[in-house]
């Protein structure tokens, strides 16, 4: 199109853009990068002479803000990569927003306009569609001036509305410094992404251009805030979604403002090495050229040097000097197909010798977003240098594009009938895009099933920074995990339902436990148990967010059942100890009375100790005495009236009344004198050890002995100290009823982070019986201590409250 013909067009849609509207259009951004010279691009022709450049649809402009284009000038950006881009959309949208920013201006003094404007510049580059384009052009005229989304959906259509909606409740939420904050609003960030990655990819070229001119905000605390929003969440976010381009520049800026020192030393650094090895670095593009086209392979090569934060998070992790470094630059060969990749790879192998375990094949197993190319380094000779260590990647062009662009390279039109109904007519779609976006929904089932913000932001975080693993189904699925994860990690990874089911794996076809990790190319088969337990410490065998969440997801649903089972069993055991008949129709009336919601809530009240069965049974028998001492032949408790046929005693008239001493608790087994009562006249029955006997031993005591043929139980009190771990109280409810000792009333005593004190009222036959159910109990992996409690331990602790 001539020129004349643009001139047309831009004015055909508005002839009065006002004098501000003329001046934008002409105007030519000042360069705002704070970056050297030598880092505002990546293409080899600015840093090593002489190199290929890369392919220029699949570069950003670096660290420099775009010129201030054109209305004609973007419009045409678009239609080069989509001739159907509706120019009219485009053209309004860049109008619009021009006028709604008027005299709008930066911190850095330019037009306000200048940064949607920008915003877009970096979109077209990533080749996105007209709704995209149009959204980025208005991103901020909502929230910045009177326009509302009403009048954009009016002017616009309903999709760009949707889409500057999104773009605007994200703005609105930018994390907050503390912790809290941080995490509602990262919640609120990820449902708006959520619902169309348009929406993130919008925000992730605000926050490029935002990060390039952040040396214009004045307080150096904000810039180190915003610089660390951007290094924890928004870079990482650009790498799952494969924006490797943008992310990398995301992390080298936000580098500069969180680690200036450093930041300036690598760069130092770079700026030595181009000097000392441009010319070696051409020579060895130029053999890597050279044996290529001889083995009849098109492809083309450049160098690239790598970026400060790169080489210091190698730094760091590697525990190197910048000098140690061999492998400041790579090269990228780019072919025409998947062979050739292949072929290439053999001919740079058979031309230098090849580094172990520096070899990657992300071809055959691409990455969780939908990064494909192979890596190998290879021992060079370059120029006077011997040895020279190269990293080498090697990819088709197309993986290029997705590498650089990632879901942005996979976006397409639906049909004409969904363009032109406005409906949503863009679908991000394509390989590996399905796996790219796999992790959001991952965070945003955590944050519904954890009820939890923080734990949504925390899952992030884990999943974002941590390196991969690529192991595989028996059926050959590959499942990306997290660098250190099991195959707990594993089983989760598949399914929720599979990691609730997880009872054991083989890794490689041998058994292996749950705590193993995992590594490249393992081949993981999970054994599934409907009834599977949760082992002790399994939360710790695992790194990932859907697995820890699955876990204290399970964790919770197992104590629920486990208290509610205890709870049934409590309440069953109360009306026993008392002689009353169950009514489930009464339990029925005490939900309602006590403000539960259904008999299994009460029931789970009751286990967890929030109530007693006793409370329960006061909604139920609200004019019963339950705490007389004749109503209960089902077992005796201390004080109450002891049947005369449980002993026999010698010297006594028959028919007198007999207790069982509360000072002491005797059982049957044990040795036993009787006392008289002055007031009462019964006999009140103690150990031949109770202290009471040492007190009063001018009396006169009864020799006493248990009968042979006892069918009572006695209720026996006992302590348990109790580590606080999932299915303890299962696991004491079993082995008390193993043990048949039934459970007459349950009450927490004390409550820390790692332990509580439970005190139990049991039935027993005799002291041998509750002997062994005390040995049972300690030998208990979740029992710390387990005693017969006396009443002046009782009695201490109510002076203690």
């Amino acid at each position: 199109m001539t020129e004349e013909g643009r001139h047309q067009r831009a004015t055909q849609v508005s002839q009065d853009k006002g004098p501000g509207a003329d001046q934008a259009s002409g105007r030519v951004l000042a360069q705002e990068s704070d970056l050297p010279a030598g880092q505002v691009s990546e293409s080899p022709a600015d840093i090593l002479p002489g190199a290929d450049e890369a392919p220029a649809e699949s570069r950003l402009r670096g660290n420099k803000p775009p010129d201030f284009i054109r209305q004609y000038e973007l419009v045409d950006k678009v239609m080069e990569y989509d001739p159907e881009a509706d120019e009219a959309l485009l053209n309004r949208a860049y109008v619009f927003a021009l006028q709604a920013h008027g005299e709008q201006k930066r911190s850095s003094g330019d037009p306000y306009f200048s940064h949607p404007l920008a915003v877009a510049g970096i979109l077209t580059e990533l080749k996105l569609d007209t709704a995209t384009i149009a959204t980025a052009l208005l991103h901020d005229v909502v929230e910045d001036t009177d326009v509302t989304i009403a009048e954009i959906e009016e002017s616009f259509g309903a999709e760009v509305a949707r889409l500057v909606d999104g773009v605007t409740k994200i703005s609105k939420r930018e994390l907050a410094p503390d912790a809290d904050g941080k995490a509602d609003n990262f919640a609120k960030f990820l449902l708006a992404t959520a619902k169309d990655v348009r929406v993130l990819l919008v925000k992730l070229a605000d926050r490029l251009h935002n990060m390039r001119t952040l040396h214009y905000l004045k307080k150096q605390e904000k810039r180190e805030r915003i610089a660390l929003e951007t290094m924890e969440i928004y870079a990482p976010m650009a790498s799952r979604i494969g924006v490797q381009r943008i992310r990398e520049e995301l992390e080298d800026l936000s580098f500069k403002y969180l680690n200036e020192t450093a930041y300036e030393t690598i760069t130092e650094g770079l700026n030595r090495l181009r000097d000392d090895a441009v010319h070696d670095v051409i020579a060895l593009a130029q053999t890597l050229r050279t044996d290529l086209r001889n083995a009849g392979i098109t492809a083309e090569v450049y160098s690239r040097e790598k970026r400060a934060f790169s080489i210091w998070r190698k730094m760091h992790r590697k525990r190197n000097t910048f000098e140690e470094l061999a492998d400041i630059y790579a090269f990228r060969v780019l072919t025409e197909t998947v062979d050739d990749c292949y072929r290439a790879l053999g001919v740079i192998h058979r031309a230098f010798h090849m580094i172990p375990d520096e070899f990657d094949d992300y071809i055959s197993t691409p990455k969780p977003n939908g990064y494909q190319s192979i890596h190998t380094a290879v021992l060079a000779t370059a120029g006077d240098r011997e040895g020279q260590r190269v990293e080498v990647q090697i990819r088709t062009k197309q993986m290029h594009d997705i590498a650089e662009r990632g879901v942005a390279a996979h976006w397409k039109y639906k049909d004409a009938t969904a363009r032109a109904s406005g409906d949503g007519s863009v679908d991000i779609g394509g390989a590996g895009t399905d796996t790219a976006y796999e992790w959001l929904r991952g965070v945003l089932e955590t944050m519904v099933s954890e009820g939890s913000s923080t734990a949504a932001l925390d899952q992030a975080k884990i999943d974002l920074y941590q390196d991969q693993v690529f192991p595989f189904t028996p059926k050959g699925r590959v499942i990306p995990l997290p660098a250190g994860a099991t195959v707990l990690d594993f089983a989760y990874a598949l399914h929720t339902e599979v990691g609730d089911q997880f009872s054991g794996a083989r890794i490689n076809g041998v058994a292996r436990p749950a705590r193993t990790p995992l590594r490249n190319g393992d081949v993981i088969e999970i054994i599934k148990n409907t009834n599977a337990p949760i082992p002790t410490g399994w939360d710790s065998y695992v790194v990932t967010g859907a697995a820890k969440s699955g876990i204290r997801r399970r964790i919770r649903a197992l104590k629920s059942k486990e208290q509610q089972t205890m709870g049934e069993r409590i309440v069953t055991s109360a009306f026993a100890a008392r002689d009353l008949p169950f009514s489930r129709t009464g339990v029925e009336t005490a939900t309602n009375q006590l403000g539960f919601s259904s008999v299994s809530a009460l029931y789970e009240a009751v286990g967890r100790m929030d109530i007693s069965g006793k409370e329960v049974l006061e909604q139920i028998f609200p004019d019963v005495d339950l705490d007389g001492h004749d109503v209960s032949t089902t077992a005796i408790r201390y004080g109450a009236k002891v049947p005369r046929r449980a002993i026999s005693i010698a010297g006594v008239t028959p028919g007198g009344v007999i207790r069982l001493g509360s000072c002491c608790r005797p059982l049957p087994g044990e040795r036993i004198v009787g006392l008289r009562d002055a007031e009462e006249g019964a006999i009140i029955v103690h150990r031949i050890d109770c202290e009471i006997l040492a007190a009063r031993a001018d009396e006169e005591w009864l020799d006493l002995s248990w009968s042979e043929d006892i069918s009572e139980q006695f209720v026996a009190p006992i302590i348990l100290t109790v580590n606080n771990k999932t299915g303890a109280l299962g696991h004491l409810g079993t082995m008390l009823a193993r043990y048949g000792a039934d459970i007459v009333d349950l009450k927490l005593q004390h409550r820390e982070v790692d332990f509580y004190d439970l005190c139990f009222d049991i039935a027993v036959r005799d002291a041998r019986h509750l002997a062994r159910v005390l040995t049972g109990l300690r030998a208990s992996d979740y029992v710390v201590a387990a005693d017969q409690r006396m009443p002046q331990e009782e009695e201490e602790e109510k002076d203690e409250h």
